[in-house]
């Protein structure tokens, strides 16, 4: 179990292409009145310092910097590589541990907290779903081992478009079992609608564009 006074940074990955929600950001989507992004940075409160890797997302907490991997749309090992790099810039010595997770998962504070819970020796720990679904996004991971992994890749020219699986190929991570729903992320509209997540869905006419509502998506739910 991680102290009372354990410290980390936090890394939140909002890059993605977003194709399957036909280009509309993630992190602007909203849930329970708060985009993805807000709840993603309130999951990792308490971060020394917290980085947002991805386009520009409009305003931010104070204290929370941005950076986006080169070129854009590298993949997610490129994007860690350039989150960390950015927290390597600012001030005070680095925690042991970072944060890691996507903007996509409404209720993942619920999966940090676990995590927390069971941090131990190695490498850090990793969401597991209880049907066996690992997220490599949402995970407290040793922020000495992740920078070794991400100049191990760069040597190999295998940074760019490299996965998360080949990023912690080589680190003792601990699997957790987190709480149901908790890393359920949004890809699709249907996803969306599931979850109960709203955002404007692009139209596939040339009508106005469908708001998909919070009220929408819950009189979508089966039952």
């Amino acid at each position: 179990m991680a102290p009372d006074d354990f410290t980390f940074d936090a890394l939140i990955l909002a890059g993605g292409r977003s194709s399957r929600l036909g280009g509309v950001p993630k992190q602007a989507l909203t849930y329970d009145g708060a985009t993805l992004l807000q709840r993603t940075l309130d999951a990792a409160a308490g971060a020394r310092s917290v980085v947002v890797v991805g386009p520009d997302p409009g305003p931010l907490p104070a204290g929370v910097i941005t950076c986006r991997e080169e070129p854009a749309f590298a993949g997610p090992a490129s994007a860690v590589g350039a989150g960390l790099a950015a927290l390597g810039g600012t001030a005070g010595q680095r925690p042991a541990f970072t944060l890691l997770l996507a903007c996509d998962m409404p209720n993942v504070g619920q999966a940090v907290d676990a995590l927390r819970r069971a941090l131990g020796p190695g490498d850090g720990v990793m969401a597991v779903s209880a049907d066996g679904h690992r997220q490599p996004l949402a995970g407290i991971y040793s922020t000495g081992a992740l920078q070794r992994s991400v100049r191990d890749l760069n040597s190999r020219g295998a940074l760019m478009n490299g996965s998360m699986s080949a990023l912690l190929a080589r680190l003792d991570v601990q699997l957790v079992t987190v709480p149901a729903g908790s890393t359920d992320d949004v890809d699709t509209w249907d996803d969306a609608a599931a979850l109960g997540v709203a955002g404007q869905e692009p139209s596939s006419g040339s009508g106005p564009a469908r708001q998909q509502s919070i009220w929408e998506a819950d009189s979508e739910k089966p039952g």
